[in-house]
């Protein structure tokens, strides 16, 4: 089986509810991988960097971009996979910066399944931190740009329902094991 069958996005804006439905789906027994980005920006602010995507978003992006390759080795063939963000995110954020994407941004991208999960913006679980400094507006915006750089990439998006983490959790497991194309 190619291994990318077993490769899973969940993406959406900031604040939309990923990590925690990740912790779900981990709790359920499946290989889940936290999100890079957010790694990054808390490890920036502990050594005073500013690679950080509202300072140096080339620089940010190229460190996500190397993790995140590295996680996508790390999938055991067996199993699914599910990721908080994928390379496409990086894709997506570098557009709406009004940058270049570099070209090897795009070449991995065909390494996840096809169907991906979109966490919408959702205004009653939408919090900031210092890692998430965007407004609820920059987050519907961010959700709107990680679509449609999806799709144009060739993915399925499949919009999750504003339910609890559990019943997001229970979609996804429902939604995998009914989709007959894997």
């Amino acid at each position: 089986m190619n291994k990318s069958h077993n490769r899973y996005i969940i993406t959406g804006g900031p604040g939309s509810g990923k990590s925690t439905l990740l912790n779900k789906l981990s709790e359920q027994g499946y290989q889940c991988f936290e999100e890079i980005s957010r790694i990054v920006i808390q490890e920036q602010h502990q050594i005073g960097g500013d690679k950080v995507p509202w300072q140096n978003l080339s620089e940010f992006a190229e460190i996500c971009y190397e993790r995140m390759s590295y996680q996508l080795t790390k999938c055991k063939a067996e199993g699914k996979c599910f990721f908080d963000r994928g390379l496409p995110d990086i894709i997506a954020y570098v557009r709406r910066g009004g940058l270049t994407v570099p070209l090897k941004y795009f070449k991995k991208s065909d390494q996840y399944n096809k169907t991906v999960f979109l966490a919408p913006p959702w205004k009653e679980i939408f919090i900031n931190d210092a890692e998430r400094p965007e407004s609820f507006e920059d987050a519907k915006e961010i959700s709107v740009f990680l679509k449609n750089t999806y799709e144009e990439l060739g993915f399925t998006v499949i919009e999750l329902p504003k339910y609890s983490a559990t019943e997001r959790a229970q979609f996804i497991t429902n939604y995998l094991a009914t989709d007959n194309d894997l």
